[in-house]
């Protein structure tokens, strides 16, 4: 955790209306590159700049390739 992750958090958090906390999480998945964000908090389906949000519970693996 740096400053500049926090800010970016912030940012997120204002553009989508985010908690602090789920702005921190997409910070960070979008600084690891990460295509996919497997996670029951968000809505599925949401694309944060190439970053998808998918719930692993509802979602078949095999549709992600």
């Amino acid at each position: 955790m740096d400053a500049v992750l926090a800010e970016h958090a912030w940012k997120l958090q204002d553009r989508y209306q985010l908690s602090f906390w789920d702005g921190l999480i997409v910070a960070v998945a979008k600084s690891a590159a990460c295509t996919f964000l497997l996670t029951e908090d968000l809505q599925s389906g949401q694309d944060f700049d190439s970053l998808l949000v998918v719930n692993p519970f509802t979602t078949d693996p095999k549709s992600l390739l």
